[in-house]
């Protein structure tokens, strides 16, 4: 089985982008390579985001803020996908991305912005996890290899849009 490379990216790189690399890492059983990043990372995880990362079984040790130009660089690993995962994001003038990835925008509230007890921050991130992992889902039962370019990228976008 092929496996694809995709790169979720946030502003911050602590809260979203992280949990959709660690679900479509944990759920895809090896059909997809998640990866994440931001434009302006915040240099840490958010402890919320690394408690649900690890609950599903992903790695502590991958668990890292980092900036997207990682990602565009000649060594780093080319991906197959990039999806945005908030607005801001989506709107920032991207690098250059090698290989001519399909993208896709998935906007989510930033759970990381949710003031309040631990309670209510915590039922925030499993909103944002929940609404992410029903798309992650979608993504994996796309016939991937028997679509073109155009039909998978409108296919991708039409999972969120939905």
């Amino acid at each position: 089985m092929k496996s694809y490379n995709i790169l979720f990216l946030c502003t911050g790189n602590s809260a979203r982008s992280i949990l959709a690399e660690a679900l479509v890492t944990t759920l895809s059983g090896g059909m997809f390579i998640g990866y994440s990043a931001g434009s302006n990372p915040a240099g840490r995880v958010n402890s919320f985001a690394s408690e649900l990362a690890i609950e599903m079984g992903y790695p502590k040790e991958k668990l890292r803020s980092k900036n997207w130009d990682e990602y565009s660089l000649p060594d780093s690993p080319q991906m197959d996908f990039i999806i945005t995962v908030c607005d801001n994001a989506a709107n920032e003038a991207c690098p250059i991305w090698l290989g001519h990835p399909s993208i896709a925008h998935w906007g989510f509230p930033d759970p990381a912005s949710v003031e309040g007890t631990d309670l209510i921050k915590r039922e925030a991130f499993q909103k944002t996890l929940l609404g992410l992992k029903k798309n992650i889902e979608a993504l994996i039962q796309l016939p991937i290899d028997q679509l073109d370019l155009l039909s998978l990228k409108k296919a991708i976008q039409d999972i969120h849009d939905e």
